[in-house]
Formats: C-alpha cells, structure tokens, sequence
C-alpha cells in the first residue's frame, strides 16, 4: 500500500524566531538566527502542502516564512503583517523579495518592501500577502478545514500540479548554502543600521 503524503501546519511565532543564547557573542548570535531563517528553504522545496496559521502580529522573518507556505490565514483585528526590514536600516534580499513577488506581483511587492510597510490584516487579504482572514480563535480551524480539503483531491494529480506550479520557487531555494547569509549579517552590523535599532530599543524602554 502507498502512503499518501500529509500536509503541514506551520504556526507563525516570530518571538520563537528571534531568541537565543545569552552565551554567545551578538554577531554569532544574530547569525545563528539568520541561519534557523533559512529554514524558510525548507519550506520552499516541501515535498507536501503547507499552510500557514497567523494568530498574531507577524514582522519581517513571520511573514518571511509565511510566504513559502501554499496558504495564509490570519487573524481578524489589530494585527499587522509585513517585511519591515527597511525600517530598521536591513536591505531586504533578493531571494525573498522573489518570494513576495510571487504571493503579491510585481508592483506591490515593490511597494510594500520597499516602504517597509507593515499592513493590517484587512489590507493583507486585499494584497493578497494572506489568503483568508478570521476570528483569532478561528484561524488554525481554518487553516486545517482548506489544508484537508486539498489533501482530499486526487493525491498524485494534485502534487504533480503543485510540483509544476511551485517549480520556480524551488529552484530559487535548491542550494540553501547559496543563501546571502554573510551580506545580511554584515548589514545588521552596519553603524547606520545598529543606530537604528538602538534608538527603537530606547523608544520601546520609554512606552514600558
């Protein structure tokens, strides 16, 4: 008997994304966060469906991971959603402004990565940045109720098709080593980038 591949269920939770260990020098720190964010490759070349559940607020690397998943949902409300890398002083790279390219066009994807703009839920769906919004209790509903309703077709047709479909994303992300990790680290370090993380270190102290 064959097995039938499963999909996947990826929870958005960019506060997991952005810890590590006290141990480590910051450089080596931050890298080591860039390195667990290639895993956004991972995503890219999976073999199966994934779908991604937004139950909160998803900045730079939680909407960077949302964008290889097959489909977005998102919860309804003040949540906001974007690749806002440009405003803390981070050039966004190419690899995944392809991705966005991919979800959005062209033109928009333009727009919003370059303004670094972080949009709520509501413009998200207009955008087409997410696929579906909902109640915030709704969301993993949701994204599980279209997730089976995929795996329920046919399973060879429908991942031939999706193989075919997603073929320019795979090839983009087929060598994860290939990835601009260096570049991306050096820039977090530029002097003009860690003013500005400084300075919104210090506005966020202030608002505490």
């Amino acid at each position: 008997m064959r097995r039938i591949p499963q999909g996947r269920l990826e929870r958005d939770s960019s506060a997991q994304m952005i810890c590590g260990s006290s141990r480590l020098p910051m450089r080596w720190r931050y890298l080591s966060h860039w390195m667990r964010m290639r895993e956004s490759a991972a995503l890219a070349r999976s073999p199966v469906p994934v779908v991604a559940s937004i139950t909160g607020h998803s900045p730079a690397g939680g909407a960077v991971l949302s964008l290889f998943c097959d489909y977005r949902v998102m919860a309804e409300g003040p949540f906001k959603i974007g690749l806002n890398e440009v405003r803390v002083g981070l050039a966004v790279p190419d690899n995944i402004q392809m991705a966005l390219r991919r979800v959005v066009g062209a033109y928009r994807a333009e727009r919003l990565v370059i303004a670094g703009a972080l949009i709520t839920a509501g413009e998200a769906l207009t955008y087409g940045l997410v696929d579906e919004t909902t109640n915030v209790d709704q969301v993993t509903t949701r994204a599980l109720f279209w997730l089976n309703e995929l795996l329920a077709l046919p399973s060879e047709s429908m991942l031939a098709t999706r193989a075919i479909a997603r073929a320019d994303l795979v090839a983009a992300y087929s060598d994860p080593d290939a990835l601009p990790v260096d570049d991306f680290v050096d820039s977090f370090f530029n002097p003009q980038t860690q003013g500005v993380l400084r300075a919104l270190v210090a506005k966020l102290k202030d608002k505490g």
